[in-house]
């Protein structure tokens, strides 16, 4: 399995981003995602997770009503749209897959088992 993160870049505070995680592999092989991201000199974090119908969702407080989470399970990708970006929305953005979940969440790195490459997010201030 290989997820490949893209859609970073720089915007300005008060923008919009949307992110992309496409997912290589079997349609059976359809998980939890979830989104984290780490900022210079900070530890990972949740920022959200789907279950596979797309049915549940979680947030991380600092992003809730500001970011949504979706998956077109057609093409195998899962979406993170970002709007009313914060400079302190800047990090390296991570996808991942927990392999042992399909419509249960959890908001636990430790939970997800293949983790894509990251991509760069970047908001001005």
């Amino acid at each position: 399995v290989q997820l490949q993160a893209s859609g970073g870049g720089l915007v300005q505070a008060g923008g919009s981003l949307r992110l992309s995680c496409a997912v290589s592999g079997r349609t059976s092989d359809r998980y939890v995602m979830g989104w984290f991201r780490q900022a210079p000199g900070k530890e990972r974090e949740f920022v959200a997770t789907i279950n596979l119908s797309g049915g549940r969702t979680a947030y991380a407080d600092s992003v809730k009503d500001r970011f949504t989470i979706y998956r077109d399970n057609a093409k195998n990708t899962v979406y993170l749209q970002m709007n009313s970006m914060k400079a302190e929305d800047t990090a390296v953005y991570y996808c991942a897959q927990d392999r042992d979940r399909k419509m249960t969440i959890t908001i636990n790195s430790y939970d997800y088992d293949y983790w894509g490459q990251g991509t760069q997010v970047t908001v001005s201030s």
